[in-house]
């Protein structure tokens, strides 16, 4: 019997972004449009002549590993947040981190290109996790790669918001981090204003349940009190 020859990827750069941990992080890439990250190509393809003629497309693939999870293997089926974390589906039919090739697809915006010391790109709208290895970047192509009409299945529209309310001492820390940080609160409602909690705590009735999560070089608390998502402090990790 035939067999498929494996396939042996080599990173081409890493990402980096303000997501250090896999909690919070925006589950599409259009949910993070606001926030900015940076791709550092590696050597050898940190090449000017690599990225020649890409400063014309405004958008790009990103094919990228799950490389904080990849050790877990992969499951048949899933349970999508978006089903309430009860529901299964076949693992093809998700876009879950545990799948027999640790690898994910996202669409960023190419914001600029810098050729000073290499090759970095800076993106916007990327839901990936600081160190994120990035395998190839391909560009993105309205005509061929924008279908208005395809169908979602269970994904039929975007999460809902929650608003984001401080306390008076975290809005003083918020607007003293974000003098040296300025998209803090953007970062914040990016990972916190669709609920990252897993589905079966989301559902629960208790409530001043303090969490936490680690963005950028700070420590983010908050706490759900009547469907209100309030942020409690803001410190130094």
């Amino acid at each position: 019997m035939y067999q498929q020859p494996s396939l042996t990827l080599t990173p081409v750069g890493v990402v980096h972004s303000p997501f250090k941990e896999k909690f919070g992080i925006p589950r599409q890439s259009g949910l993070a449009k606001d926030i900015f990250s940076t791709l550092t190509l590696h050597p050898p393809f940190n090449q000017p002549e690599t990225v020649q003629s890409l400063s014309g497309f405004s958008h790009l693939w990103l094919i990228f590993g799950f490389h904080a999870t990849s050790d877990r293997g992969w499951h048949p089926t899933v349970r999508p947040p978006r089903l309430g974390g009860n529901k299964r589906v076949g693992v093809f039919a998700s876009r879950s981190t545990h799948r027999p090739n640790p690898i994910g697809l996202s669409v960023v915006k190419l914001e600029s290109i810098d050729l000073q010391n290499g090759v970095v790109l800076t993106i916007s709208g990327a839901d990936l996790m600081d160190g994120t290895p990035v395998y190839d970047i391909k560009p993105y192509i309205t005509f061929a790669d924008s279908l208005p009409h395809a169908q979602s299945g269970y994904v039929d529209a975007p999460p809902v918001q929650a608003h984001i309310q401080y306390t008076p001492e975290a809005a003083i820390q918020l607007s003293q981090y974000q003098e040296t940080r300025p998209q803090l609160s953007a970062v914040i409602t990016a990972a916190l204003g669709y609920d990252p909690r897993p589905a079966y705590q989301a559902k629960s009735q208790e409530l001043n349940k303090t969490y936490g999560i680690h963005l950028m070089d700070l420590n983010i608390r908050w706490i759900y009190q009547q469907d209100q998502l309030i942020i409690t402090d803001i410190s130094l990790v």
